[in-house]
């Protein structure tokens, strides 16, 4: 089955990203926010070469490069925590998403005039105009900063203090908004998020025990007297998830078959759907997964299709139409679209 998506495969392989596989200096973004916060303050490790996995109607069908090997995810690890608040609406535990984030962790950052009108909502859409800093970051480090999938064009220059708006009423790709949610769901589960990842996501779903997801060495918080490590979605300021090709195809299935393996719902059919709706604001994202509505990211891939992006570039792409899970790592982002197409042309 590998001969049939071989020419997919060797056109991400030749298409490999432009960060070094070894010398860290230029691996990640933090080198494009303003000093001081232009410092790495968790750990990252060197990457491998171009991966990926393919599953077509429930089963893998190709898999190719080091797809067994953990590697950094950078920003998918923000639709961990969207399953994660999954999670906690699936339990009870959060009670709406809708309601403002204080009314059930107060003490965090929610409580003046301005934030305590964020919502879990607003978070999990990135239009939720938080300000403060998180664990020594402001919020403002990612004001104005745009990215390649998004419709709309850039404003201003990253970084720069752009007045902020009314919670929900603009979309922002903001890195500390997001390890704010985490922090926040942190204080909401009141035990350490790889925890909860790993009983309610990773076991469920099969998942091997060669993942990691590290915070900052300055994220530790105490809760009901016990110290525990805050987890960034994303290694922006390192840290994040580290994860297999292998493994993320595997999560990748569980959304596509609606929260289900096998006989056990690891998640919510409602939740699945929930990610998938589009910001009211921002049509092309839902909760913390790029979505292919308009085409924007692939005009091959179905306009039902989902994306988890990350930094380097890798990305999960879930195509419901064609019942197709493609995980493709450490290629360049302007390339997705030509996978993509090549994917498309081997299953017709």
């Amino acid at each position: 089955m590998t001969l049939q998506f071989q020419d997919a495969i060797d056109f991400v392989c030749a298409h490999e990203t432009s960060w070094s596989r070894e010398n860290l200096d230029n691996f990640g973004i933090h080198k494009a926010d303003p000093p001081p916060w232009n410092q790495l303050l968790g750990p990252i490790h060197p990457r491998g070469g171009v991966s990926g996995v393919i599953h077509v109607s429930g089963r893998k069908v190709c898999e190719w490069g080091e797809p067994q090997r953990a590697d950094l995810t950078f920003s998918i690890a923000k639709t961990y925590l969207a399953m994660l608040a999954g999670v906690a609406c699936d339990t009870g535990l959060l009670k709406d998403i809708h309601q403002p984030v204080h009314l059930q962790v107060p003490g965090i950052g929610f409580e003046d005039t301005h934030n305590a009108q964020v919502t879990w909502l607003h978070l999990l859409q990135q239009t939720s105009e938080w300000e403060g800093s998180c664990f020594g970051i402001p919020d403002q480090v990612d004001r104005y900063r745009h990215l390649q999938y998004q419709a709309t064009p850039a404003t201003g220059v990253k970084g720069d203090a752009r007045p902020l708006q009314r919670p929900g009423s603009y979309w922002e790709y903001n890195d500390v908004r997001i390890n704010q949610l985490a922090l926040a769901l942190l204080h909401l589960f009141r035990r350490p998020l790889p925890e909860v990842f790993k009983e309610r996501i990773a076991q469920p779903c099969g998942l091997s025990d060669n993942w990691k997801w590290e915070g900052y060495s300055n994220s530790w918080v105490d809760i009901d007297g016990l110290r525990m490590q805050s987890v960034p979605g994303g290694t922006h300021w390192g840290g994040g998830m580290s994860i297999s090709s292998v493994d993320q195809a595997l999560i990748g299935q569980m959304l596509l078959n609606k929260g289900r393996v096998g006989s056990r719902q690891v998640l919510s059919a409602d939740w699945v759907e929930k990610l998938q709706e589009p910001c009211n604001i921002a049509p092309w994202y839902g909760m913390l997964v790029w979505l292919n509505t308009q085409r924007d990211i692939s005009q091959a891939a179905s306009d039902s299709s989902y994306f988890c992006i990350g930094a380097g570039t890798s990305f999960v792409w879930t195509d419901p139409e064609k019942e197709l899970v493609a995980v493709v790592r450490w290629t360049e982002g302007s390339q997705i679209n030509g996978f993509c197409e090549r994917v498309c042309e081997a299953l017709a």
